[in-house]
């Protein structure tokens, strides 16, 4: 059963009080709406949103009674400062103000964590350097950050998984759709052992410009970024920049940069980004995988 919540004016409101809306929910759980006040409508904006609009979120996991769906349940709202840690204002400037959440990877995220992304339409090339580069990481218990979307992300996702690591799936959907549909199942699974991440409500209708929002929300999340396989217009260059202008280390790996069809790993390079040639030298920019309390209790 789903619970649709729609707005109203404050007249039809009335006819609904906090305490008849909760008897409803508790004593008829076949309702099929709850209506509420039309001032707390939130503005049509993903990640600018108010807080206030998400008061049924706001204090923490939601379990619909019965016949739930794994993908609208036991959702948290976190801010990116409940989610990451303090942020300087480099990292706050495209920072969403509220995010959301499922799956239970502990917060603050632990450390390190890198993204691998690409290309949708990978070759098989591609897809064996992604599988590699993932393998080799997460068996030194680096956390795999990737978009869930088709090619190079689902290949970081499922390779992950099978060598026993730990994944985050950042969607540019929201946490109750899934895109591409075959990956629902692999969503499914993140969601339940791992943590997917969404700054879109449910509902929110689902555009182009969300993805590229996603990215830059992914080179924040990310301690580092390497792209395998990119076109010039893959949306992997949207964090790849992102990532250059938070500071963050970019890697692209050795095959892109030899390919003379392409002209943004050259700029890039030139922005600071770093060849890569073996995975393991993406350890040596890491942060440590403890918490700076273990290292002063340490010293």
């Amino acid at each position: 059963m789903f619970l649709l919540v729609r707005h109203a004016t404050f007249s039809q409101s009335v006819i609904f009080g906090a305490i008849s809306c909760l008897n409803m929910i508790l004593t008829h759980r076949t309702v099929k709406s709850v209506v509420i006040p039309a001032r707390h409508k939130w503005r049509n904006q993903a990640g600018i949103f108010r807080r206030n609009a998400v008061t049924s979120w706001s204090e923490g996991i939601i379990n619909l009674p019965h016949e739930r769906n794994p993908t609208e349940t036991e959702i948290r709202t976190l801010t990116p400062l409940e989610l990451l840690g303090p942020l300087n204002d480099v990292e706050r400037k495209y920072a969403p103000s509220t995010l959301f959440s499922a799956g239970p990877m502990e917060t603050p995220l632990p450390n390190p964590r890198v993204a691998i992304i690409g290309s949708r339409k990978a070759s098989a090339k591609g897809l064996s350097t992604a599988a590699h580069i993932t393998s080799v990481l997460s068996k030194r218990e680096v956390v795999i950050v990737s978009g869930l979307a088709e090619g190079i992300d689902t290949m970081a996702h499922e390779t992950a998984i099978k060598e026993g690591g730990r994944t985050i799936a950042v969607l540019g959907t929201p946490l109750n759709r899934t895109y591409p549909q075959k990956n629902s199942q692999l969503q499914k699974e993140i969601m339940t052992n791992h943590l997917a991440i969404s700054q879109f409500p449910v509902r929110y209708p689902i555009q182009p410009r969300n993805f590229v929002m996603r990215n830059r929300t992914m080179a924040l999340i990310s301690n580092a970024s390497i792209i395998v396989e990119a076109g010039e217009t893959s949306g992997s260059l949207h964090q790849g920049w992102e990532a250059l202008r938070l500071g963050r280390p970019l890697f692209i790996w050795k095959s892109i940069i030899g390919n003379s069809s392409l002209n943004w790993p050259k700029k890039m390079l030139r922005f600071g980004a770093m060849e890569l040639t073996d995975p393991k030298d993406v350890l040596d920019v890491l942060p440590s995988s403890k918490r700076i309390s273990q290292i002063v209790m340490r010293i």
